[in-house]
């Protein structure tokens, strides 16, 4: 930020006369780190799927599975064809596709090798599932950083797309037209012209061969996969395959491929991250085949730019229709031939998982986006290059080879290691391997010859397979002492979770093992599932239970077996004798340990440069001299193995259970991850621990005593590395990540000690709040206004929020990745009440002053204004793409000056000759819904605004709109931009035609003829372009012949002036943001409960809530204006957990507000009491609060003499924060709500509004905590006492820093994981399997394996395995992904909760039936501790529980279960939705398992009477219905004869004893598949011709209702 520069003036005299530090060699770990990957993710289109799904419900009377209520969360119609390619489709289509015995359709590459899959590995491979996921907004984690759009085609582009367009709307008119060949020899004329002077086709080309014409390369065949492997007996798996192979040889027939084409316009800014309204598309063109439906911005969006941003869709039924469309593209695709009606072969329809629609934090940065686009036409081949580089990550992945390792003193052991693995890392892995972990200074020899550590392996030379690599003993320095002692201390507390409580060394907690463990050791100990069922108690606990109000936080951190290791040791700690005297140096002594054993021998050991040896020494008497027995070893614990049998007995019973741990649950997150609730531990000795904290507080580098690291020169040296290839690519995204989670655990450890008072300012003679600092080389700033240079922005409000906004803008230009234009290195870290903004620093800043650092922007607010040539030239790169607008503004002098980012960016030449940018606080639009004072000029506010009573007067005049909103609303002017032009030129081409046909009356010589045709000509191109223009003026483009909206960012900035000829522009950007705006309040938010409404967002606390507002586009600040929306819905009694989410959200943010002011008055020895007393005013109901002011250093007896003297230590209670009482935190709460949300809270206390809207204290107190930092104890509190506070001091555990930072992205992998996204949409899974495994491999090669991208692609790999019958496959990713989301999120995250639930349904298919029981108990127990019990989600959990507790005959536990389900489907479904109907259902076969047929006939009866009002008496599941109550009639009939014959004493005829029916397991999981939105549909060329039809109705309808809106 801009506080290094404003500072320089009063710092310079502290530099002037200093030589420049010299600063050591940057220490760099061989170990990759990973991290997260917060983006806002995309989402679908929610009308095209209502719009498809009612069209199937009218096809056919077996359709009824395709209406949105019959499945959980509905998506797009796609195929699931997994053995032959077909041609590319839009995403938003309904694919028909056939199921053959042998090979593929036509579509199907039969020719070429390796498509043909083994029947015997492959027994699924004809049951297509594909499932719907339950939540895409918590897919990731919730970010902070922001992915900026991309706008990457040209200006010619655009004219030809809205050409195209042009000819969509002829066609949708020319059945209706009498001469159709003029129009289209007409459009084919003008595309053609238009794409002479841009080579599009050969772009689409490319980008078609590109997913088309790649080699087939069947990743299922290189994978030994055995799904009964380990199981000596057969398994209800083998049961239920058996089952299933039964059903699919009966239904199993032949059909041809048959396709429903599609069409969509690409719009001509290639974006890639797009808000959750919109869905990807190709830029096809084609009209007759579109199925879409509706051309509003809120549902179109373009795929990025990856080869698949044109779709190939060639439908049989529009082959002649689209003839026009092949010319202009001039691309050859077959065309296939026509369905034969004679064909009654039936077809099968299936749903995608939203899950490969749209991967929600995987987005391509705009950099890659467009050097993707820009170097397409330079390429000479594109298919070949983009085939170099497919063929590059298949080495990478195959590139593995044993290798025998020789380590001193063991037998030699085989590694497998990867060609791309650098020998650092290698050095790290046995580092960690149970034969040489107690290893760490040691080198690698190949035959004699030192691996170098930075090489690869596969660059290494001789290094080949079952080569004998030797570990050879290193000596010691002091460096390798430490870090010795360090991985010692580490090995010793492997299984403590000491660390994750304490959030430090990358530690977090997982507990998933804990749940899987048992049935998988019961399974290698030979135990049959059958025994080990009956052995194993599945009832669930007690606050399980549906209806159970208590909500235990114990059982959040269940007790491992293993939560109290083996102690090898008392005490390991440093000597007081330390540091060694010269003489002993001499002698080669490093350092000198204190060891007390098992046995309570006390040892005083010496470590030196040949190892480690007992002394002579005494806690008293100092004598370095050897000790007897004299023992030499290397390592330490070798040492201490000898001469403690204790230690070695315990020592290696403590490896045995860490190397059985799973690796997830071991390796170190990239990015800390800090618990809000842990438990009181015994704080020990750590002499690690005690020297970390030194050197840490000392601005040193724990690794490199002595040293600081230049962190700006490590992080711009990174990022200049080369990225001509994969390889170089790979190693500078890996150093850049490495080198930024490096910075960030640096920049957060320096914060802590800047907030704690353990680093000197460097003004230290100004006020607290104005201090800066440096340490270990990064720049600390707070987040208070200095020198008044927030004051006209809003004062410490805006100097707060300018933190996250400067961060956000430094992620959009790191995205872009400019050559030549540097950013800082920044986090961002809220501690204890106060922010710190950590940045590396410009080389020589602090050497200049004011006037000398700046030479682009302002300083000053806009009085002093400069500009740069090279700074404009580099920004005019950026600008495109972040949508800014190159403007110019008056200096200080009132000339003109150029800018292309606002004036607060500042430009800095740094001593290294870099360009760096800083103060990037507005890089987005500003938000003229929020100004800072009241709006003078109302008559331009749109009328949406002020219906809505906007604008609204903000605590600052920083708001501004997300970039997807920006985005969206962009999109939303392309629909407008290309409809107009559309409709214009239809209606010039029509006029056209029929003067046409009056003219062929007129007889005119030939000369005349031919004039008149180029006078024609030339007018149709003249009306053409004023069309262009019109519209361009419009939709408020930038450019009058191009589509191009950009945004001016200075508009709202004050003392920023004008040209006065720039008035009438500035007016039609001020229209423009306004516009933005009013299309927020407008379509966004009313978007956002539509998502909710439909169960396309399911939020389950406030950060998912977050993350759906963020992937519309919507600010956290419109909470207010969404729940007022919400109270004009009509269903809005179904939105009661998004109201009440909504509702807590804001008391808890404007608690955390007070919070923040709160604690800065709290003096550091009273921290403890203050937070217990901020929580008890909070969250406790009791009157009486206890005295939080009490000190424990004064004595509660004091004399009269001592009271009469006074106390020197004054008391506590004289504190601010002491005074604070309910009444008045609840006061300033209403008020902070109404302020910055404009939210009314009707309640005059929390206890009120807990009642009202049904909120939980345990999910407020879970809120609270991770939004500030609170660490609480881990026990039950009791909020409802009236007489006894809920928390006291000790329950106030500790505080963390919450940090945000940086996001690095991974361009190659990320482009892999968007091909397989589209190869997915089109059914290729085997194609996306193939891509998404080697996205896997790149990005565990940058960010190492606990990263969310590789998390991602584990669940979209075991969502592939589980499509595809491969469950063991599928068990083994989703458990990666549980345990990773567990260690990178939380173990009650919201998406961890989705992680356990998929696994349990994987589970369950693979024959664990138990494990799949107790996951969704965990997962329903983490569900009612985040949201309650009355959410959707719950709903979702006890339908599957009360299937699977039916499965394992636990009928009245199931019955609890679902009836539950049945009341929540009815309250958040409707009590007549096909949902409510599948859950009477599954009640009534329970009670008929039972035996109670009269309430099994009641639930059925309820069932089939909304199945015949919604779908009406002929579907497929009425009559169903009515079959199972006619059995169920019978079985009721037959019981009751029984009975009657049991009580009477006459002899009868034999009655047949009744039927009591126990579900198959194979039904049970067809019904849990159908609960969790996984839909397998049949359909007949009947049903396909009649949906077709419907389709392409709806669309006609739809366009012209379009077009007389536009007429109007």
């Amino acid at each position: 930020m801009g506080n290094v520069v404003r500072c320089c003036q009063t710092l310079l005299h502290y530099f002037r006369c200093k030589d420049a530090a010299t600063w050591g060699e940057a220490e760099r770990s061989p170990l990759l780190s990973s991290g997260q990957s917060e983006c806002d993710s995309p989402s679908l289109t929610d009308d095209l799927e209502d719009d498809l799904l009612t069209v199937c419900t009218g096809v056919a009377d077996t359709n009824s599975a395709l209406e949105r209520e019959h499945f959980l969360f509905p998506d797009i119609i796609l195929s699931s064809n997994l053995r032959g390619e077909m041609t590319l489709v839009e995403p938003m289509v309904c694919l028909l596709v056939s199921e053959e015995d042998d090979g593929g359709g036509e579509g199907a590459r039969m020719d070429e090798p390796g498509d043909e899959w083994p029947e015997t590995r492959y027994r699924g491979m004809y049951r297509f599932y594909s499932e719907v996921e339950t939540q895409t907004e918590v897919e990731t984690q919730i970010r902070t950083g922001v992915q900026t759009q991309t706008e990457s085609q040209t200006e010619v582009q655009t004219q030809t797309e809205i050409l195209l367009c042009s000819n969509k709307s002829v066609e949708r008119e020319k059945h209706a037209e009498v001469d159709t060949q003029t129009n289209t020899e007409a459009e084919t004329e003008l595309v053609q012209a238009i794409l002479a002077d841009q080579d599009v086709t050969q772009r689409s080309d490319a980008a078609l061969e590109a997913q088309t014409g790649r080699e087939s390369h069947d990743p299922w065949t290189d994978r030994d996969v055995d799904d009964t492997k380990g199981n000596d007996s057969v398994t209800v798996q083998d049961r239920m395959e058996s089952q299933r192979r039964q059903q699919t040889e009966h239904n199993n027939t032949e059909t041809e491929e048959d396709f429903v084409g599609s069409e969509c316009c690409a719009e001509p800014t290639q974006q890639n991250h797009k808000s959750n309204e919109e869905t990807e598309q190709r830029s096809v063109k084609e009209e007759d085949t579109r199925l879409t439906s509706g051309l509003s911005a809120d549902h179109m969006c373009t795929t990025p730019s990856l080869g698949c941003d044109v779709a190939q869709t060639e439908g049989r039924l529009g082959d002649k229709e689209s003839t026009h469309i092949q010319e202009a593209k001039d691309q050859t695709v077959t065309d296939e031939p026509p369905v034969e009606e004679s064909e009654t072969k039936p077809a099968t329809l299936y749903l995608v998982d939203k899950l490969f629609l749209a991967a929600p934090h995987i987005t391509a940065s705009p950099s890659q986006s467009q050097e993707s686009l820009d170097d397409v036409p330079q390429q000479t081949d594109p298919d070949e290059t983009k085939q170099l580089s497919v063929q590059d990550v298949v080495k990478l992945q195959e590139s593995g080879f044993p290798l025998r390792i020789q380590a001193p003193g063991t037998e030699s052991f085989e590694l497998q290691v990867s060609g791309q693995m650098l020998v650092a890392e290698l050095h790290q892995v046995l580092m960690d391997h149970e034969n040489t972990c107690q290893r760490t200074c040691f080198s690698l020899q190949l035959g004699g010859a030192v691996l170098d550590n930075q090489a690869e392996l596969h660059a290494t030379q001789g290094v080949q397979d079952g080569d004998v690599i030797k570990v050879v003993e290193d000596s010691y320095s002091v460096r390798d002492a430490r870090l010795h002692l360090r991985h010692v201390r580490d090995l010793l507390s492997s299984l403590d979770p000491a660390d994750a409580y304490n959030g430090v060394n990358g530690s977090s907690l997982s507990y998933l093992t804990l749940y899987t463990r048992r049935e998988m050791d019961s399974e290698s100990s030979g135990k049959r599932r059958a025994s080990n069922q009956e052995s194993v108690d599945l009832s669930p606990p007690e606050y399980i239970l549906p209806g159970c109000k208590d909500r235990p936080l114990t059982a959040m951190q269940p007790v491992r077996d293993t939560c109290k290791p083996l102690q090898c040791l008392r005490i390991l700690t440093m000597s007081s004798w330390n540091p060694p005297p010269g003489n002993r140096k001499m002698h080669g002594d490093l350092m000198y340990l204190n060891v007390l054993t098992m046995e309570d021998k006390e040892l005083n050991i010496t470590s030196s440069t040949r190892g480690f040896y007992l002394n002579q020494s005494t806690a008293f008497n100092f004598n370095p001299k050897p000790a007897v027995p004299r023992i030499l070893c290397h390592s330490l614990v070798e040492l201490l193995g000898q001469v403690s049998p204790a230690f070695r007995r315990n020592f290696s019973a403590l490896q045995r259970k860490r190397v059985q741990r799973h690796p997830y649950e071991r390796i170190a997150t990239p990015f800390q991850v800090f618990t809000w609730i842990a438990p009181h531990g015994d704080h020990t000795l750590d002499c690690v621990r005690a020297e970390e904290t030194h050197t840490s507080r000392m601005g040193q580098d724990e690794h490199t005593a002595g040293q600081s690291r230049e962190w700006n020169e490590e992080l711009q040296g990174c990022r200049e590395l080369q990225r001509g290839n994969l390889q170089e690519r790979l190693h500078r995204e890996r150093s850049v990540f490495k080198t930024n989670s490096d910075f960030v655990a640096a920049a957060t450890r320096g914060a802590v000690a800047v907030v704690d008072g353990n680093v000197m300012a460097l003004n230290p003679a100004e006020p607290p709040q104005m201090q800066m600092f440096i340490w270990n080389n990064i720049f600390f700033s707070l987040g208070f206004d200095i020198s008044d240079h927030y004051r006209p922005l809003g004062g410490n409000t805006a100097a707060h929020a300018a933190a996250v906004c400067d961060l956000r803008g430094t992620q959009a230009y790191a995205s872009i990745d400019t050559d030549g234009l540097h950013t800082l290195g920044t986090a961002v870290v809220d501690y204890r009440g106060i922010r710190v903004t950590a940045q590396t620093i410009v080389p020589g800043i602090l050497e200049k002053n004011q006037e000398q650092s700046v030479v682009y922007g302002s300083n000053d607010n806009g009085e002093t204004v400069h500009t740069h040539t090279r700074f404009l030239e580099l920004l005019d790169k950026t600008s495109k793409l972040l949508r800014i607008q190159r403007h110019q503004v008056l200096d200080h002098s009132s000339s003109p000056v150029e800018l292309s980012s606002s004036v607060e960016t500042k430009g800095i030449l740094g001593n290294d000759g870099r360009h760096y940018i800083l103060d990037l606080v507005r890089t987005f639009p500003p938000d003229l819904n929020f100004p800072l004072t009241e709006a003078e000029e109302k008559e331009e506010v749109p009328p949406e605004c002020q219906r809505l009573s906007f604008p609204r007067q903000h605590l600052h005049s920083l708001a501004s709109l997300r970039p997807e909103l920006v985005e969206a609303f962009i999109q939303h002017r392309y629909e407008l931009f290309t409809n107009m032009v559309s409709l214009e030129i239809n209606q010039q081409v029509e006029a056209n035609s029929s003067e046409g046909i009056q003219d062929e009356d007129m007889e005119q010589s030939e000369d005349q003829g031919a004039a008149d045709q180029t006078t024609a000509t030339t007018d149709t191109d003249f009306k053409r372009r004023r069309a262009i223009q019109r519209a361009c003026k419009a939709v408020g483009s930038v450019s009058d012949s191009y589509f191009d909206i950009r945004f001016n960012p200075d508009i709202c900035s004050p003392g920023v002036r004008f040209p006065p000829e720039c008035a009438e522009e500035l007016q039609r950007h001020r229209k423009l943001l306004w516009d933005a705006a009013a299309f927020l309040l407008s379509h966004q938010i009313p978007a956002v409960l539509k998502d909710c409404l439909d169960h396309t967002a399911v939020p389950m606390d406030g950060a998912s809530l977050t993350s759906a507002l963020h992937q519309r586009g919507v600010n956290v600040r419109y909470l207010g204006s969404l729940l007022e929306e919400l109270d004009r819905m009509e269903h809005r009694e179904r939105m009661s957990h998004v109201q009440r989410i909504a509702i807590s959200e804001i008391i808890i943010r404007s608690a955390k507000h007070v919070f923040r002011l709160y604690l800065q008055d709290v003096e550091p020895a009273a921290f403890s009491a203050a937070v217990s007393h901020f929580l008890n005013c909070l969250l406790s109901s009791s009157s009486c609060l206890p005295d939080s002011g009490s000190d424990e250093l004064l004595s509660r007896r004091r004399s009269r003499r001592r009271r009469s003297h006074g106390s020197r230590v004054a008391l506590l209670t004289d504190s601010v924060w002491a005074r604070l009482t309910p009444s008045d935190l609840w006061s300033r709460v209403k008020t902070e709500a109404r302020g910055y949300y404009h939210y009314t809270v009707h309640s005059e206390s929390i206890d009120e509004v807990i009642e009202r809207h049904g909120l939980q204290r345990i999910s407020l107190l879970r809120e609270i905590a991770i939004k500030t930092g609170i660490q609480v104890q881990l026990r039950e509190y009791v909020f409802e006492a009236r007489h006894r506070p809920a928390f006291s001091e000790e329950d106030v555990v500790n505080m963390f820093p919450v940090v945000k930072h940086l996001k690095p992205t991974a361009t190659d992998a990320t482009q892999l994981i968007q091909q397989a996204q589209a190869a997915v949409q089109q059914g290729l899974l085997r194609d996306g399997y193939e891509l998404i495994n080697q996205a896997l491999t790149l990005f565990s090669t940058i960010c190492g394996v606990l990263h969310e991208d590789v998390c991602l692609c584990l669940r979209l790999l075991g969502r592939i395995n589980y499509i595809s019958g491969e469950y063991a496959d599928a068990l083994n990713h989703q458990e990666k992904a549980v345990m990773s989301t567990e260690r990178l999120h939380g173990i009650d995250h919201p998406q961890t909760v989705l992680d356990y639930t998929y696994l349990a349904l994987y589970c369950f298919a693979g024959g664990r039936l138990s494990t799949s029981v107790r996951l969704l108990y965990r997962a329903r127990y983490l569900t009612l501790l985040v949201s309650g019990e009355d959410h959707p989600q719950v709903a979702l959990l006890d339908s599957m529980l009360g299937l699977v507790l039916h499965g394992l005959m636990e009928y009245d536990v199931s019955l609890k279960f679902l009836q539950n389900a049945l009341i929540l489907t009815s309250k958040y479904h409707g009590a007549t939705s096909l949902k409510h109907a599948r859950s009477h259902h599954l009640l009534a076969t329970v009670y008929e398992s039972k035996g109670e047929f009269r309430m099994a006939l009641q639930h059925e009866k309820e069932s089939y009477s909304i199945y015949k009002s919604q779908v009406g008496e002929s579907d497929a599941s009425t009559k169903e219905s009515s079959e199972y109550l006619k059995s169920l009639t019978q079985q009721a009939v037959i019981l009751q004869k029984a009975i009657n014959q049991i009580y009477s004493n006459t002899p009868s005829a034999c009655v047949p004893p009744p039927k009591f029916p126990t579900p198959s397991l194979l039904t049970i999981l067809q019904q849990l598949n159908l609960t969790c939105g996984i839909i397998l549909l049949p359909l007949s060329v009947k049903d396909l011709a009649d949906l077709r039809t419907e389709l392409k109705a709806q669309e006609k309808l739809q366009v012209k209702e379009l077009q007389s809106q536009l007429l109007k």
